[in-house]
């Protein structure tokens, strides 16, 4: 039995792959440069494959833009969905006059409810 007993290795301490008969492909490096720290981050990407033309920073998590020799590519934002606030979908159903008449109406009917609770409580404590 001793002999063939099995021998145990460490966790992690190192693989039973070998790297024989493994064909890396081509890689290139592209560089980021961040717009709001100025820190330069170097990526490797496949040879054909295409680099994104902005990257988010590792540092500060502003976007970072490619640099292509020594100038950074243009990126054009023109076509970026802005995100509606609930002011701008609520200026959409209604117009401002017609906001100020709901305001003043629910202004109106807070003063009543309020004057009617003081009327209560001041004819409990007489």
């Amino acid at each position: 039995m001793a002999d063939r007993s099995l021998r145990g290795i460490r966790l992690g301490a190192s693989s039973l792959q070998s790297e024989d008969g493994v064909v890396f492909h081509e890689r290139t490096t592209h560089t980021y440069v961040c717009n709001t720290c100025g820190r330069e981050t170097t990526l490797p990407f496949a040879v054909d494959a295409e680099a994104p033309e902005t990257w988010e920073c590792r540092t500060c998590g502003a976007e970072a833009v490619l640099r292509v020799g020594e100038k950074t590519v243009e990126v054009d934002h023109s076509g970026d969905k802005v995100p509606r606030t609930h002011w701008d979908m609520l200026l959409e159903r209604r117009t401002i006059p017609e906001l100020e008449e709901l305001l003043e109406e629910r202004l109106a009917f807070i003063r009543e409810r309020r004057g009617a609770g003081q009327s209560v409580t001041a004819k409990k404590s007489a």
